[in-house]
């Protein structure tokens, strides 16, 4: 209930304020505010970033570009909430540097109807083997051999153009489910990391192989566009207590199983100058008919996920919201199924898997450089998140899974924060994050991280 006043609120502020450009990232340049108006649509055309090759009109023939993060935090707690104390986890400092990622992306476009688009990520430094402490494992040592995990190809496919209302794209594209996957780009949140909730319940970036066709239809205030997808489904084995569906993305071997695809459709009303306002849902029949070995499991395992998102932008502030949530059937008859998982498996095998993960939150920020006429004003950005998720909102307790939810991983946050932009195409972010577990039942965890990313496309014709 309070993600839907969140969302008709951001709607009644656009109505508000449709004097806006839509971009707000820009400050007054002159001394007319006509004149920066313009001024400051201009240079929001040329350093924003247009991920879809499709709809941009940025290019006439290629580009080339990427985007990248470096991260250092600074933290008060331990490295294992389940087994630091009997309050939860345990009071320690440590810090952490690191590349959460760097990405390189390109688009080249053969004739006016065909072109090909591709992304690469190379994730935490690079490729090979890694070894990482598990937080919620008993801080056990464990071995990162997973594909996509070092270096995954985020985005191949290729594109037939009919028109701006209708185009079909084949090959390995973002799954557009929530508002971070669909605009996960670190421009596209305040805080030196993505938003929590749905990094936590939700593969990110999450990529799948398979055919969309996608466009945009209307015109001025009856603008949206779309997206319908056929795409490799999520695959059973991977489902878990920490991260509900996240570790259910495929992609350790060669091929992936399409014997239950998925199916995914996603809408955004883009009518209102600097108002977005989207949906997107996910089905798959059944999980477990994608699962390593097909005889696993006797049982379907049909999963089910929703999202609904806003956001608006004005000269003088930037606001989001999301709420996220779905399904996974005969969720107790799988939790004792993957408890019996091969030891040599790459799976977590932690339990109960719930029937149902929720997550949803909520981030305002205000544009200082909005409010002062000064050419010379630095773009600052203060910005406040609230989150809440949980991947075990409901768990079913029957002669299969005798285990109840488990209230550390009941997680509501808030962080604060500062974005200064030296440049349209680079952020420096700060920021502090405090997390309240179980209802403030075990200890709380703090954070303060220092981040700096860039986005832009650096060639183009």
């Amino acid at each position: 209930m309070k993600i839907i006043f969140l969302i008709m609120a951001l709607m009644s502020v656009s109505a508000m304020a449709q004097e806006t450009d839509g971009q707000g990232v820009d400050a007054v340049t002159g001394a007319s505010w006509q004149q920066a108006k313009k001024e400051a649509a201009r240079k929001a055309r040329k350093a924003r970033w247009s991920g879809d090759s499709i709809l941009s009109e940025e290019y006439r023939k290629f580009r080339v570009g990427g985007y990248g993060e470096v991260l250092a935090q600074f933290k008060n707690y331990g490295i294992n909430r389940f087994n630091g104390t009997a309050q939860g986890n345990s009071d320690f400092k440590r810090n952490t540097i690191s590349i959460p990622r760097f990405v390189v992306a390109g688009d080249y476009r053969f004739n006016k109807h065909w072109n090909v688009g591709v992304e690469v990520e190379f994730e935490a430094g690079g490729t090979g083997i890694a070894y990482e402490i598990e937080n919620t494992e008993n801080g056990e040592y464990e071995t990162e051999v997973e594909k996509g995990g070092e270096v995954a190809l985020e985005q191949f496919h290729v594109t037939y153009t009919l028109n701006k209302a209708f185009n079909v794209r084949v090959g390995h594209q973002i799954i557009p489910v929530g508002l971070t996957n669909a605009h996960h780009e670190p421009v596209n949140f305040f805080g030196t990391v993505r938003p929590e909730g749905e990094t936590t319940l939700l593969p990110s970036t999450w990529h799948e192989t398979g055919l969309s066709i996608l466009g945009e239809v209307g015109k001025k205030w009856t603008l949206f566009d779309y997206q319908a997808m056929v795409v490799s489904g999520l695959n059973a084995n991977g489902f878990d207590r920490n991260t509900w569906v996240a570790g259910g993305k495929q992609g350790f071997f060669e091929v992936d199983n399409f014997t239950s695809p998925a199916y995914v459709a996603r809408v955004n009303y883009k009518g209102v100058p600097g108002l977005r306002v989207g949906a997107s849902f996910y089905y798959v029949h059944n999980a477990a008919a994608n699962s390593d070995k097909p005889q696993t499991y006797t049982f379907d395992v049909p999963v089910t996920i929703w999202s609904v998102d806003a956001q608006y932008t004005h000269r003088y502030f930037t606001i989001r919201g999301n709420v996220l949530g779905g399904k996974i059937g005969n969720s107790s008859l799988l939790t004792a199924k993957n408890n019996r998982l091969s030891n040599k498996s790459p799976y977590s095998r932690l339990a109960p898997i719930a029937e149902r993960g929720v997550s949803y939150g909520a981030e305002a920020g205000i544009h200082v450089k909005g409010f002062v006429k000064n050419p010379k004003m630095p773009d600052l950005t203060p910005f406040f998140r609230y989150e809440y998720y949980n991947p075990q909102e409901k768990v079913v307790v029957d002669a299969n899974n005798l285990k109840e939810a488990d209230d550390r991983l009941k997680t509501h946050m808030w962080v604060a924060g500062l974005n200064y932009r030296p440049l349209p195409y680079i952020v420096i972010k700060a920021d502090y994050t405090h997390r309240s577990i179980g209802g403030g039942k075990y200890k709380s965890e703090n954070e303060f991280a220092l981040g700096v990313a860039f986005v832009g496309w650096f060639l183009k014709k």
